[in-house]
């Protein structure tokens, strides 16, 4: 892993819930505190090209953040070579990543593992836009957290 993490990848499973709603709000706290990042998501298992969660993206508007351009994308290899960090939501994500990544193991964390935290970030794909206004909650928490540690790094 670099010492000074400036591009970051955040990964889920299907890359139309978390890890797009960790992206926008991590590209809006990196420019809230004026730090110049690199910031995408992947999803681990995406086999065809998605938009965002609809609840995703509703959850996202009262960030004042727009998810309706978002598209899903699969995690490749080029991706996590070219990547300083890979975040994951789950420590499944992490360990399947490991499975059919090996090379790059110093560079794949969970978000919660990065920040010092455990556990896992709960995937709210089909449950009620409550549920995913508490996911968002608890990402932007994440995130706030990570921003403070990569203004600290670098």
């Amino acid at each position: 892993m670099a010492n000074c993490i400036k591009k970051i990848i955040f990964l889920c499973t299907g890359n139309t819930c978390r890890s797009p709603m960790a992206e926008v709000l991590a590209k809006d706290e990196a420019k809230k505190n004026s730090l110049e990042l690199d910031i995408s998501s992947r999803g681990i298992a995406v086999f065809f090209p998605s938009n965002a969660s609809p609840h995703a993206i509703e959850a996202m508007k009262e960030y004042g953040l727009d998810l309706t351009n978002h598209i899903s994308k699969a995690i490749l290899e080029d991706d996590i070579k070219n990547a300083d960090i890979i975040l994951t939501m789950t420590n499944n994500h992490k360990r399947d990543l490991i499975n059919r990544f090996s090379n790059y193991t110093d560079k794949i964390f969970t978000l919660k593992e990065f920040v010092g935290e455990s556990g896992d970030v709960e995937d709210p794909f089909g449950a009620s836009l409550k549920v995913y206004k508490d996911c968002a909650n608890s990402i932007e928490d994440l995130i706030k957290k990570l921003m403070q540690k990569l203004s600290k790094m670098c």
